[in-house]
This record gives C-alpha cells, structure tokens and sequence, in this order.
C-alpha cells in the first residue's frame, strides 16, 4: 500500500498511549460508582478525581514539574493510589518506594533517582525523613485520612495535557540490587497503558470487580492493577497493612472478588484462626508470584473458595510477563497434579508481544521440558532502560531481547517452568533479596572471613537466606551473635534465618561453589 502523506497520523486519530485515560472515562462514565474502600470511607469515582485533582494541584503548588521525580514511601492508603494519577498527570515521574526499606537504601534511591521530594506516612516517616537529605519530606498528616480532601480539586479537561508522547517517563521503579546497588526501572505511558489492558484480560476485570490490595503498590506500580482496576471501573478496597484477620473480614464484608499477594500471605491465611469464620459468599480469584504453589496450599486455597493464578514477571516487564491458570477441564484433577502444573510460570500475558527460552547461542530450545535455557521477552511491556546507567540497558537488550536471567526449560505446550535463577536471586515472601547485598554485611564482622549466602525453603515463606559461614582462625562468633550483627546492616526481612560454620567449598580458582551450598541448604533440616 503506498505511502500517501493524506495516510500520516493526525490529531484526530492518534492520541499518546496512557494509563491516565481510564481514570478520564471512569470520572466521565460512571463519577458515582464506588471506586475507593479505605477503612470506614468510601470514594465514588468522582470525589476520588477530586482526590487526584487535589494532589496535583498540591505538587504544583510545590513547584514540581514536567520531569521530576516524586518519591512516595506510603502503605496501601488512598493517597497511594492517587499518586499514581496525580504525580504524571502534571508531567512528572513517580518513584514509589518499598516501604520495607532501611535508611540507607531509601537514601541511594532519592539520590539516584534525583527526587524532588518524597511523600511519607507516619509509618514511613521517621525512615523517609532522615534519608531525605536536604530534599523536602511531606509526611501525611493523619492516620486516618486520607489528605487532599480540601480545596477545589477539578480535573482539568485534559488529563494528557503534560503527555506529549506515550514513550514519556511515567514511573521509576526499583529493581532489589540483585547485583549491587538497586537499578531505576522507566516505565512509560504506553507500556503501562497496555500491561494493565492485559490485566484486565487475564484477571476478568469488570465494573462488578472488587480487588482487594494485599498487593503492595510499589511492587511494579501493583503490577499496574493500580490502572488496570480503574480502567474496569472496578472497585480498589485499599488495605495498609497485610493482617490475616483484616484481609479475611475484607473479603466478607466488601465483596472481594479479586486479589493479588506473595505466596506468603496465603499461607497467612490458611493458619490463621480468622479462618474458622471464613464463609465467603462467592470464589475469589487470587493470583500470586515467587515460590511454586505446594499441594498443600492448593488444596487449602480450594477449601477456602479461592481459585490460583500463576503469575511470572520483573520488574523491567511493568510486572506480569506471563500467567498459569487451571482450565476447566483440570478442576477435576487430583490436587498433586494441579499444583504442579501450577508450578510453571505458563504462557506469554496477552499484551507481552513474546518471550522464548534460548540456549547460549540464543537458538530457542526444544519444547521438551528437560532442556534449559534462559528466558528473554521482548514487545510492548518492556521498560524504557535502566536510569543514568546505559551500559546495563544496552546489556539487558543485547541482541534484540530483553534478558531475564532466569533459567527455564520448555514444555510440549509451549508452557515455561523456571528451573533456577541466574542472578543468585533470593525470592522471600515476595520479596527479592540479594546474596550478596546480605554477603556484604556479613563480612563486614570482624570474626568473618568468608560467607556465601543462598536460598533455603521455608514452608512460611518459599526461601529464605541460609548463610555459610567461614570464619577467621582463632575468632568465635554464634548464630545469634550474626544475626543481630545483621540487624544492624540491612533491613530485617533480607537478614539470615540460617547459619552454618564450615570452610566453604571451592573450584580450583578459589570460586565458592553455591550449587553445592544450595544443595546443603535444601538437605538443612
């Protein structure tokens, strides 16, 4: 077909790629639906524009602008939510925060990121505010807010007035430092904009829909269903702490239809004596990231009215990059069965353009479920690159692919199931913890003069640091004197559960041998 210059875009038939968008129809469309659940309050779609609108016109007022970056450390709060609207509506890049974080991560991230200011709650502030540096922290003034709920607050005609092209920053999110000092995820508009369409496809998001958040945010911007949710006109039940109790009575009480946490959480729940009073009304569809689900947490799952959803993903990939479900057919399944197809991490999401598993030579694999390989994505819901750092974009790209670093094999079906991972990941309750963020605190004893740390399961939490330990001649130390030497270093949640005093085993170079180590670590009783 020729080229005519009458065939170019044009105003009235191109138009940027934005998440902002679903929030513009769902105040157009239905501005009295429920839309936000916090507590004892409730927001229909238009007050919480108004939410949004307020927040805007705060950080303006503030000074912010196109290409700044405004961090956020808060829990699951309504203002958490808004930020997401909020923040790129005015042109600016949000930086949302693990809220786990000690001081001195938190810190690097602000510098790095170059944060014009940061958005605390009472339990963040005391974190986010000495690793402020000089930059202005804006703690919310109530526990029971949320804030922004005076002045004016109206939308402005034009929700992408400040989007002048979908390839623009819309959030900066940060990986775990797997391999160091954490790296600064870009999103941009389009990405987010497709990545939360293929949410709602995956999920079965409608206007009934009601997601509870156990999910934090600043997970990958909530995997987009901070969009996705909206762009359904469903509802978002915001919940700023994970409580098994207060999850279960949630679901009761609002209807949850839907929700998304670790592996972690559900094991929370299936303990938890809230359970006996557990009689939901309908199934609830619950998806889920990290360790593989265990035959006993499937069968528990059933037994609560839950059904499981296999997610796999990064960071770098807006969250989701493929999904695992049952199809009709499996439910009759014996339970063993089902949890380990649940096990694999499953196809391709439907707006992720591809994926494969490659060999060395970057030759696909076989589908034969033995050979493996490393999985690479390429397509729409790809970051933009790594901020400031070039030279690991360009290696993340290399070849035309996105590199995960994650080691799978292939089955008939075409399904992915990862067998290892290539980064020395440590996946705990959902969290990704780097071995050698935990090494590096661990040398840093005085009576250490070797440790390698690698993950264990856990029935609680998937894996959790199990750390090796050579020590220096003639210096003692214990478990417990390690452990709360740790504490000191890094936040708690990446701290060892696991000590064990040996010489390490090494190659011929001097190189320690972690396959061995992870070979002790799952043989520890």
């Amino acid at each position: 077909m020729r080229n005519d210059a009458h065939l170019a875009r044009r105003a009235a038939n191109h138009r940027p790629l934005s998440p902002l968008d679903f929030l513009d129809r769902a105040v157009a469309v239905h501005p009295d639906r429920l839309a936000v659940v916090w507590r004892d309050q409730r927001f229909s779609y238009a007050e919480f524009g108004r939410i949004v609108a307020r927040m805007a016109e705060d950080l303006r007022a503030r000074g912010i602008g196109p290409g700044d970056v405004v961090s956020v450390m808060l829990a699951n709060r309504p203002e958490m939510l808004a930020a997401h609207y909020a923040v790129p509506l005015i042109g600016a890049v949000l930086n949302a925060i693990n809220t786990r974080l000690d001081v001195a991560a938190v810190a690097y991230i602000l510098n790095h990121a170059e944060s014009r200011l940061i958005i605390a709650c009472p339990a963040t502030a005391e974190t986010a505010c000495k690793a402020a540096h000089g930059i202005d922290c804006i703690v919310l003034d109530t526990e029971t807010g949320p804030d922004f709920l005076s002045g004016d607050g109206r939308l402005p005609s034009d929700l992408l007035a400040e989007v002048a092209d979908e390839w623009q920053p819309l959030a900066l999110n940060y990986t775990s430092g797997t391999t160091g000092h954490p790296k600064g995820v870009v999103y941009h508009h389009r990405g987010a904009y497709l990545n939360a369409l293929g949410n709602v496809l995956v999920l079965g998001l409608t206007g009934r829909s009601v997601y509870l958040w156990t999910l934090p945010m600043f997970h990958c911007s909530g995997w987009c269903h901070t969009w996705a949710v909206t762009a359904a006109g469903g509802v978002h039940v915001c919940l700023d702490r994970v409580d098994p109790g207060e999850i279960l009575a949630a679901i009761g009480e609002c209807g949850v239809t839907h929700m998304s946490c670790a592996p972690v959480v559900l094991y929370m729940l299936l303990n938890s004596p809230a359970r006996a009073q557990f009689h939901p009304s309908q199934r609830v569809l619950v998806a889920s990231g990290g360790a593989a689900p265990s035959v006993a947490l499937i069968a528990g799952l059933e037994g609560m009215g839950f059904d499981f959803l296999h997610l796999y993903g990064l960071t770098e990939s807006y969250g989701p990059a493929t999904l695992c479900a049952l199809s009709a057919s499996d439910s009759a399944l014996p339970t063993e069965t089902k949890a380990r197809l649940l096990s694999r991490q499953g196809s391709r999401h439907p707006t992720a353009s591809g994926l494969d598993v490659v060999e060395a030579d970057g030759a696909p694999v076989p589908h034969d479920g033995t050979t493996a390989g490393e999985i690479v994505l390429f397509g729409n819901t790809l970051m933009a690159g790594y901020y400031r750092d070039g030279p690991a974009t360009d290696a993340a790209f290399a070849g035309g692919v996105f590199h995960t670093g994650d080691i799978a094999v292939r089955h008939p079906n075409g399904e992915i199931e990862i067998r290892d991972r290539a980064k020395d990941v440590i996946i705990s309750g959902g969290e990704n913890i780097s071995s050698l963020e935990v090494e590096n605190a661990l040398h840093r004893h005085p009576a250490v003069l070797l440790a390698a740390v690698v993950a264990g399961p856990d029935p609680k939490w998937g894996e959790v640091p199990c750390a090796f330990v050579e020590l220096k001649p003639g210096q003692m130390v214990d478990a417990d004197g390690l452990q709360a030497f740790c504490r000191g270093h890094i936040a708690a949640f990446k701290v060892p559960r696991r000590y064990t005093f040996c010489e390490l085993p090494r190659t011929a170079t001097g190189k320690i041998q972690k396959f061995v180590l992870r070979e002790w670590a799952k043989a520890a009783p």
